[in-house]
């Protein structure tokens, strides 16, 4: 079983590498991903191994990207969009909800769409607006559209080839402050599903999930409950939508409480729907209410107050602290 350590993008230049190489029908379409190999370089060097043929520099134009993937593949291609920040995917919005997501569903069934929309998505960059926000709702609530984030390298190297072999549209969201450090890849075998959540810390008094860079926050606030005597269990959601309850819903079941955490603002939010349907499906075994940490209902702020708008461990720790006190 080979393991090699590498960071995360490298792990997405990888697994981009892998799913070229195993099907020539797959080719990557982008903003400055070709020679200059992406702003954050997941691409670098596959222009020069695969050809400008198969990965494209488009103009800046987003509605053009994924209109044009769309007649690719209606011709049998497999394509990979690149939205260069989350707050630039909007000008293809109508393309992503309006006809990506219904084509196939407009023909019967008879059209497939296997095209994946990469997003870099989330804060802790210190950047400007546009560049550190948290869109995945929009795309979860959206019907024919599948939706996932991983959070570690192995899951990145998996997931996107998994997105890319789908039949059906996958927005596929890179959590961009996980970029840079490093994990190890199992090069062999996946080690779950694409639509798979996944614990990935044990324990007993309360279930703490997220996705995308919150589950790093999530483990950091574990190993400070457990210094105060406090055992969290933390679920790893991966998949946004479909969302796969059993793993989430065993564990609370089993400790009694939870909390969500994510980046994106909380009202009308991917937690809130995992919230409402954990307390459907589970309200016997709960001790206490799901209880839900989030950004602000509010644009995302200047770099320099990030650090207060994005939750952190000691956010977290605070909403452990309420449900322990029910």
């Amino acid at each position: 079983m080979p393991l090699e350590s590498m960071p995360f993008s490298k792990a997405l230049n990888a697994g981009l590498r892998k799913a070229m190489e195993d099907d020539d029908r797959v080719l990557l379409m982008g903003e400055d991903i070709g020679h200059l190999g992406g702003v954050f370089r997941v691409t670098e060097h596959l222009l020069r191994d695969f050809g400008d043929r198969r990965v494209l520099d488009t103009p800046l134009a987003e509605s053009g990207i994924v209109g044009t993937a769309i007649g690719l593949a209606m011709a049998g291609f497999r394509p990979v969009c690149e939205i260069q920040f989350d707050g630039f995917v909007f000008p293809a919005f109508d393309q992503i909800t309006s006809q990506l997501a219904k084509m196939t569903n407009r023909h019967e069934g008879g059209l497939s769409m296997p095209i994946v929309i990469r997003i870099p998505y989330g804060g802790h960059i210190g950047a400007v607006e546009h560049h550190q926000e948290s869109p995945e709702t929009y795309f979860a609530h959206t019907p024919g559209l599948r939706v996932v984030s991983p959070s570690t390298p192995n899951d990145a190297y998996w997931m996107i080839q998994e997105a890319i072999a789908s039949n059906d549209p996958v927005i596929f969201l890179e959590p961009k402050s996980r970029y840079w450090p490093k994990g190890e890849v199992d090069l062999d075998a996946s080690a779950l599903p694409l639509h798979a959540s996944r614990v990935v810390r044990r324990g007993n008094d309360i279930t703490l999930v997220g996705h995308g860079a919150m589950v790093t926050t999530l483990l950091q606030a574990a190993a400070l409950a457990e210094t105060e005597g406090t055992s969290c269990e933390v679920v790893d959601v991966r998949s946004l939508s479909p969302v796969d309850y059993g793993p989430i819903l065993d564990s609370v079941r089993s400790t009694g409480r939870m909390v969500y955490a994510q980046e994106a603002p909380g009202f009308t939010s991917l937690g809130s729907e995992i919230a409402a349907t954990v307390q459907e499906r589970a309200f016997y075994a709960l001790e206490a209410p799901v209880l839900r940490v989030s950004g602000f209902d509010t644009p995302f702020p200047p770099a320099k107050l990030e650090g207060s708008y994005l939750p952190d461990a000691d956010r977290i720790l605070e909403a452990v602290d309420r449900s322990l006190a029910y």
